[in-house]
């Protein structure tokens, strides 16, 4: 069989299973494991898998740039959004992450919200002057320009020295073995310092990243407290998520 033909094999067994596991494949195939793990380097090198132990999973389209990510399920964002909101109660101090779904958070908050929000991300801070009633604290360091997110030792040290009630999390993957992950390793840092100083840490999971995984890890399932789904999520992913001691919360 032609590398080609392999190939196609392995992205059929992607689409299908959710998943390519080097051994059944290379059995599959009657090539040797080694083999396998070629076709897989090369499919990752292409951003067509990400490679994990053992095989593959599907790679998230949440690692194209901002203003594609913008396009890519805006009206399940909204719905996202909203859920999240209900949650914040007056008074407390929220931490929203960088990303396109938190960005439609802010664009759907009550006008008479009186909060303070934390936020490492320029754009989210610059949509928030429109509130008279939220504080706003801006956590300064060096810019990632993918998530248009700071991060870093400077914004690090600030993290380390806030207590929030909520965090609103975005992520690019999100998968049962794997958790939760992004695609980047000082995004992931981030991630996880303003986790550490949340009462409570919400995951905000648009359908594309459902079954997900990108390069970094931030955290298992079990390390947050909820996570907020659309509706379009099949129930055979939904009833995947429910052992992790986590709030399902469907948008």
């Amino acid at each position: 069989m032609l590398t080609q033909q392999r190939k196609q094999f392995l992205i059929q067994q992607l689409q299908i299973n959710g998943q390519i596991v080097a051994k059944d494949s290379a059995q599959a195939l009657q090539v040797s494991e080694d083999t396998i793990r070629r076709d897989l380097r090369e499919l990752a090198k292409q951003g067509l898998v990400q490679r994990v132990h053992g095989g593959a999973l599907p790679i998230s389209p949440a690692l194209g740039d901002f203003n594609t990510r913008l396009q890519i399920g805006l009206e399940e964002k909204v719905l996202l959004a909203q859920a999240a909101i209900s949650l914040i109660q007056t008074g407390q101090t929220v931490f929203l992450d960088g990303g396109t779904t938190t960005k439609q958070l802010v664009q759907q908050l009550p006008t008479d919200l009186t909060c303070t929000i934390v936020t490492h991300s320029p754009s989210i801070a610059v949509e928030l002057v429109a509130y008279p009633q939220i504080e706003v604290i801006l956590i300064g360091g060096k810019l990632f320009k993918h998530s248009i997110v700071t991060v870093g030792a400077t914004a690090l040290e600030a993290i380390h020295n806030l207590r929030v009630d909520l965090y609103f999390m975005g992520v690019t993957g999100v998968h049962p073995s794997y958790g939760l992950t992004t695609g980047d390793l000082e995004e992931a840092t981030m991630k996880r310092a303003i986790s550490q100083q949340a009462a409570e840490t919400i995951v905000l999971a648009s359908s594309e990243k459902l079954d997900k995984v990108s390069p970094y890890k931030i955290g298992s399932l079990s390390s947050v407290s909820a996570l907020i789904l659309s509706g379009a999520s099949a129930d055979s992913l939904l009833a995947s998520y429910e052992n992790f001691g986590i709030t399902l919360i469907r948008a």
